[in-house]
């Protein structure tokens, strides 16, 4: 005997009316508190800071605080590096609060503060993507010789060349 929608509780109805929800909704919680203890408002600035940044500038430095000043005009960023890296972050600070800002669309942040540390209490994970594991001349030869067969099932010989640069750009990357 199938359940009709008369059957449903209200609750659960209109729960499915809704439609899916995005999985970010499921985590803001758990984000959002750590976050704004720390200041961020938003942790967009911490979950996003290398696409903000870029990838040259997140491998330097990382945010740890976003403290907001009496006045509440402008709010102070706080950076963690390494001592090394400190002075050329230092002649980039405003082009740091100009990304930074632009993510926020507006003008959030009127100062950048630098704190140093060692270069082991920057977290590598933050820091740098995991080096991909070396692999023998055999084994690259052989995923060189795949990618070709499967790239040779198309008729299309412009999607056939895409996948054999694709593939080759891949193997390439994990190569090194």
């Amino acid at each position: 005997m199938a359940k009709t929608r008369d059957h449903i509780p209200l609750q659960e109805a209109s729960r499915r009316n809704r439609g899916f929800e995005p999985a970010a909704s499921l985590v803001i919680a758990q984000i959002k508190s750590p976050a704004e203890r720390r200041g961020f408002a938003e942790a967009r600035l911490i979950t996003h800071w290398r696409e903000i940044m870029g990838s040259e500038i997140a491998e330097l430095a990382r945010p740890v605080k976003l403290s907001h000043g009496r006045e509440g005009f402008g709010a102070t960023l706080v950076l963690l590096t390494t001592g090394a890296m400190a002075p050329i972050l230092e002649m980039r600070k405003e082009e740091i609060r100009a990304k930074v800002n632009a993510a926020y669309g507006y003008n959030a942040v009127s100062k950048i503060s630098l704190t140093q540390t060692a270069a082991h209490a920057l977290a590598p994970a933050f820091l740098s993507e995991k080096p991909a594991p070396e692999r023998s001349a055999t084994e690259l030869a052989t995923l060189r010789a795949k990618a070709e067969q499967a790239a040779q099932n198309f008729e299309d010989a412009g999607l056939r060349d895409a996948l054999a640069r694709l593939a080759e750009r891949v193997i390439s990357k994990h190569s090194t």
